[in-house]
């Protein structure tokens, strides 16, 4: 089927978001006496704050009452690294010209809460670009389940068969794919080594790097 909607994710493929989460999410579990290794910290990246919080907090014998609150806090937190330090991802604009000129919808399927949604869509000035926006913040599960991409393909009035995914995590990567998307994966670099992105229907280092050759080896 024709591909006619690209769908991106935000975190970590848009806006070097992720040392942020990194940052406060460690410094979130330091509260209750918990250090990650970096292993550690990629296995759950892409998942929901709480879910994120539930897994660790199930690994270390945490009490589980604690979450909301380490929840808010951590939201805070990162809202706040974020908005100060946080910069666009390369060819954040280029890419979403690219798929403007060819006349693609354009959606954005995330874990992330819609308040930092709003933050990072007016640091980049992209909020015009998307048709829609879904967020897995209220969803009863979020990536790697696959109803946040569903959710932006139904809002788009697409086919999720003619929508191609872009992300950077391999939770994110699985949600696209178990929604019948393509997906294009941009990983971090100490990660791109690892053969789990063959999932992907293409994996690139930077979103500068995608091209019209690219677009027609997708369709």
């Amino acid at each position: 089927m024709a591909l006619n909607t690209v769908i991106f994710d935000m975190d970590g493929l848009l806006i070097d978001s992720e040392p942020c989460w990194q940052e406060a999410g460690m410094e979130t579990l330091l509260e209750f006496k918990v250090t990650l290794s970096q292993v550690q910290y990629h296995h759950t990246t892409g998942l929901r704050t709480r879910e994120w919080l539930d897994y660790w907090f199930s690994q270390f014998g945490i009490g589980k009452e604690g979450i909301p609150a380490a929840e808010a806090a951590l939201h805070r937190n990162v809202i706040g690294k974020i908005k100060a330090n946080a910069a666009p991802m390369p060819g954040v604009k280029p890419i979403i010209d690219f798929f403007k000129t060819r006349g693609f919808h354009i959606g954005l399927a995330t874990s992330s809460p819609l308040s930092l949604v709003q933050v990072v869509v007016d640091k980049l000035g992209i909020g015009n670009c998307f048709e829609a926006i879904a967020s897995a913040e209220h969803l009863p599960y979020g990536k790697p389940h696959p109803q946040v991409y569903m959710d932006c393909a139904e809002a788009l009035s697409v086919n999720p068969l003619h929508c191609l995914a872009f992300e950077d995590s391999f939770n994110g990567l699985i949600a696209a794919k178990a929604a019948r998307m393509k997906c294009v994966v941009v990983p971090v670099n100490d990660q791109a080594h690892l053969p789990k992105w063959g999932a992907a229907d293409l994996q690139l280092g930077s979103l500068l790097e995608f091209t019209e050759q690219h677009l027609k080896q997708l369709q």
